[in-house]
């Protein structure tokens, strides 16, 4: 009897709780695949990185008339030339590239933003001849470029029309002229955003401006020509506190590295005055446009180098 009624029992199916347990795996299995699928198709900020293309202030180093140390040093090739003071700013992705002042290094600088194509833009700070000069390279004795976008204020744009032979540039549309009104942003494609804002600078020709380059991570401030800190109604520690990156005035680190040159006539806020007003500051200070007699060239640790990268 008791084997008959085991008999009559429902036959168990063999590994019918294995398979539960194997299909709950699986929807666990494609849950997770399914996850790591939406956050990789999932929107990615564009990659923009800032370059320093150059260190220098206008007249490069070696510098002329310059026989000592770094100078020399340099001319024999015991450390590198440095090629005036310039950033770039491009994007990973895409090649897109903006340039920050054009210097009389502009093929080189170039060649290292882009590898040798036009920039997406040139935005110019001022009409000293470190900051504006190597747009001669866009003419028709060099390449004739077509339309080369420039930016740049009011004051500078008006100069460059007016004067030659910069005006050539603009009648034969080699630069094609976009003015940037100060504090305004201007902006670009992939989450790039540029705002010039007045600077107190020795403005004999052309006014002065200084940007703020925002990406869609980080922010850096360049400034790298001004009078004195001052003299500008702007405080400079409150708009470091805002960004990430600061690229400032390093023309000096003393009186002392204008030689016999009155500084009065050349005033440049000293290394060691930012430094003060910067301690705490939000945004990693490094200082760009060094003089070739700044005795702190070669010793300061918070002076760029050509290549540097930084991410924005």
């Amino acid at each position: 009897m008791e084997q008959a009624a085991r008999a009559n029992q429902p036959a168990k199916l063999p590994g019918r709780s294995r398979s539960r347990g194997a299909g709950k795996w699986a929807l666990i299995v494609v849950w997770i695949t399914a996850t790591v699928w939406t956050f990789d198709q999932a929107p990615r900020a564009p990659d923009w990185k800032l370059v320093v293309l150059g260190v220098a202030q206008d007249g490069g180093m070696p510098h002329l008339r310059c026989t000592e140390p770094p100078c020399a040093d340099a001319r024999a090739g015991r450390i590198p030339a440095e090629k005036v003071s310039s950033i770039g700013v491009v994007n990973r992705d895409t090649g897109a590239a903006y340039l920050f002042d054009a210097t009389p290094d502009l093929p080189a600088q170039v060649h290292a933003l882009t590898g040798g194509r036009v920039p997406d833009g040139i935005f110019l700070t001022h009409g000293h001849i470190g900051h504006y000069t190597g747009l001669m390279y866009l003419g028709k004795e060099t390449i004739g470029a077509r339309d080369a976008p420039v930016y740049a204020t009011r004051r500078m744009a008006d100069y460059l029309s007016a004067n030659g032979p910069w005006s050539l540039l603009v009648k034969d549309r080699h630069i094609a002229l976009t003015i940037v009104e100060p504090d305004r942003p201007v902006s670009l494609p992939d989450g790039l955003r540029v705002t010039a804002f007045t600077v107190p600078h020795r403005d004999e020709f052309t006014d002065t401006v200084g940007y703020l380059i925002e990406g869609p991570r980080r922010k850096a401030l360049f400034i790298p020509d001004i009078d004195q800190w001052d003299r500008w109604d702007r405080n400079i520690r409150e708009l470091a506190d805002r960004v990430d990156i600061a690229l400032l005035d390093g023309t000096f680190g003393s009186a002392q590295d204008a030689g016999a040159r009155d500084m009065s006539q050349i005033p440049h806020p000293m290394m060691p005055v930012t430094r003060e007003r910067l301690t705490g500051a939000r945004a990693a200070l490094w200082f760009i446009h060094i003089n070739h007699r700044n005795t702190e060239r070669g010793r300061a640790k918070d002076i760029v180098r050509e290549g540097m990268e930084f991410e924005l």
